[in-house]
């Protein structure tokens, strides 16, 4: 299979690029579509075939769930089922939220095939205000489940030209919508009803932070990734122990960590702001360096460019990437997130 990357950055190309998708995506076949987060590989939510094919496509593991997007929040109740205790605040939620980078888990609607919920009886649903995105799903009329479009486990993509590096000849079609504005997947919340108040229970931390969710509940964090050596169906997509990883190993610094490097070793860095006050910054040791935000830090800069610049260090060739710990507040939560699951596992001395 040839993958072809159609472009939208003209109307012509766009109005074509978006019919080839649709056409595409009736007919059963996965297609990487942009969204604000990062580029997703969507098939129809409601077509198991066309669900299996993104599992084949990722080398994803069946127990892994994915997120289904909707084309309007109208077509909730096709999706899910919102009980009466926690339905105003859903409510409110979307109202804010969506469309936007907020996932919410719910009790599912048997019409989903228990393929899209990996067997769970919840389902992880949102909607995507890409306009690319948009234009495709409200033209289908259909939802689609999009998971981001990479080999199961690696670096997420937020360009066409890493969805192509990763998934070329297993797709179709890549609609090339330009870089994504977020740059970190959405964030995942369960609400728990409460008196006063829910509880909001953040399951993958992302764009929409716990400032921007505690006007509506308790908000909590939830380490939900289960042991790498005994993987059970995690309750959300993106919870593994072990994701979003380069294959170049990667070491993840403790906070005001100096790093000590091996005689001998290539080492590449991955620095929040670039300041040798930070501590390694500075060292003579890095082949190469990237600074996600140079100056005083801005989280949200750091976050657009996270994946973007982990994927140019892991394609250097060099023995290990040493990544500065980001500060744990708004955006760097989610930040810090990926990058503990990005991380290679480190032997543990002897006793």
């Amino acid at each position: 299979m040839q993958t072809e990357v159609a472009p939208t950055d003209r109307p012509d190309f766009f109005k074509d690029a978006v019919h080839r998708a649709v056409e595409l995506l009736a007919a059963g076949e996965p297609v990487a579509l942009p969204t604000e987060t990062v580029y997703g590989l969507a098939a129809d939510a409601l077509n198991p075939d066309a669900v299996a094919k993104i599992f084949i496509a990722k080398d994803r593991p069946a127990f892994d769930p994915l997120i289904v997007h909707l084309p309007h929040k109208d077509r909730l109740p096709e999706i899910a089922i919102v009980p009466d205790d926690i339905a105003p605040t859903v409510a409110l939620l979307i109202e804010n939220f969506w469309p936007g980078p907020l996932t919410l888990i719910l009790p599912k609607n048997p019409a989903v095939p228990d393929a899209v919920t990996a067997g769970l009886p919840t389902v992880a649903v949102r909607i995507s205000d890409h306009p690319v995105f948009q234009r495709v799903i409200t033209s289908l009329k259909r939802p689609l489940a999009a998971p981001s479009a990479n080999r199961f486990g690696r670096i997420s993509p937020t360009s066409a030209a890493a969805v192509l590096k990763e998934l070329d000849t297993r797709i179709p079609l890549i609609l090339d919508g330009g870089a994504c504005h977020a740059g970190l997947e959405s964030t995942i919340v369960k609400i728990i009803p409460g008196d006063p108040k829910p509880t909001l229970r953040v399951l993958r931390a992302g764009p929409v932070t716990k400032d921007d969710l505690k006007a509506f509940g308790r908000v909590e964090f939830a380490n939900a990734a289960p042991h790498p050596d005994h993987p059970v169906a995690p309750e959300a997509p993106g919870l593994l122990a072990s994701h979003y990883a380069p294959l170049t190993p990667l070491r993840l610094l403790a906070e005001g960590e100096i790093f000590q490097p091996v005689p001998g070793r290539r080492y590449a860095l991955l620095s929040y702001r670039g300041d040798p006050d930070d501590g390694s910054f500075g060292l003579p040791c890095w082949e190469h360096s990237i600074v996600l935000s140079p100056g005083k830090g801005k989280l949200p800069e750091a976050a657009v460019r996270f994946f973007h610049a982990l994927r140019q260090l892991d394609e250097l060739g060099v023995d290990e990437i040493i990544a500065e710990a980001i500060p744990e507040r708004g955006l760097g939560v989610a930040i810090m997130e990926r990058l503990r699951r990005a991380a290679t596992p480190q032997p543990v001395p002897p006793a």
